[in-house]
């Protein structure tokens, strides 16, 4: 019997030529602005040309394929690229008895990770099940306790730790949503591993729309700040474009006008340990 294990991911343009497309996919069918679209293309070409997503995932992939072992087949599914979550999902139910879905982003919220499950559900046509949420996994805890630690060492005393997620819109905590607690979790459990005294939850990448969005932004608490700032971007899981060029250059280039010290802190990657976490949580799930 073979287990399929659905892996999914927001998904990246492979090229250059490939942003457009990407950025109407994101958009729902809504072609992008020359404005919008030159922002973007900006953004990429300030971090080498196009987002390493699909490379570090591809790698998460390897580790947990290696960790699971035989009797589970790995299969990609992104939620604006191909393949798609349905391409998955498609691809497993065809030769496995059932289907575990994981995204490889830790905290729930109906709007993200609850539509990426819905999609890979319905798809499906074995029986389906998944993994909701790994905010507080222990390994990965342990992880960013270590990440924190090992840039504290470096930074001034009086250094304020930053948790930070991707913004959503603000009218999710109208509608009950868990999303901020989740994160408001991850911080806590990281804190006590970490020894902490000063830190706080703050939000990043905002999408450019009219209605609000979850705050404070990174850069607002640039703004705010006298004194050091390490981000730990908690919500992120490999370092594409929200890290790369969300805090290593336009954050960082905040803060050094501001004069104060700033740094973030390591992401997962494919760091084994926590892959081989969520690993243990798949075969549970099965």
């Amino acid at each position: 019997m073979t287990v399929g294990v659905l892996v999914m991911a927001y998904g990246s343009p492979a090229t250059p030529d490939e942003i457009e497309a990407y950025y109407t996919h994101i958009r729902r069918g809504r072609p992008p602005t020359e404005e919008q679209l030159d922002d973007l293309r900006r953004r990429y070409e300030a971090v080498g040309g196009t987002s390493t997503l699909r490379a570090r995932t591809d790698a998460q992939m390897r580790v947990l394929q290696d960790a699971l072992g035989d009797g589970y087949r790995v299969a990609l599914g992104m939620k604006h690229a191909s393949p798609f979550i349905e391409d998955g999902a498609a691809s497993l139910s065809a030769d496995c008895e059932r289907v575990v879905g994981l995204v490889l982003a830790p905290h729930y919220s109906a709007m993200s990770i609850g539509e990426y499950l819905d999609r890979g559900r319905e798809a499906c046509t074995v029986p389906f099940t998944a993994i909701e949420s790994w905010a507080t996994e222990p390994a990965y805890v342990d992880f960013l306790a270590g990440a924190v630690r090992e840039s504290l060492a470096s930074m001034p005393a009086d250094t304020l730790v930053l948790f930070t997620a991707h913004s959503l819109p603000a009218r999710v905590v109208d509608a009950g949503d868990p999303y901020p607690d989740e994160i408001r979790a991850t911080a806590d459990a990281v804190a006590a591993a970490a020894g902490l005294q000063t830190y706080d939850t703050g939000w990043q990448s905002a999408g450019r729309t009219p209605e609000p969005w979850l705050g404070p932004d990174v850069l607002e608490v640039i703004a705010a700040r006298d004194a050091g700032l390490l981000v730990c971007p908690c919500g992120f899981v490999s370092d594409h474009l929200e890290v790369a060029y969300d805090l290593d250059i336009q954050a960082a280039k905040a803060a050094a006008e501001k004069g104060i010290a700033f740094a973030r802190t390591r992401v997962l990657n494919d760091d084994v340990t926590v892959l081989g976490a969520l690993a243990e949580r798949v075969r549970t799930c099965a």
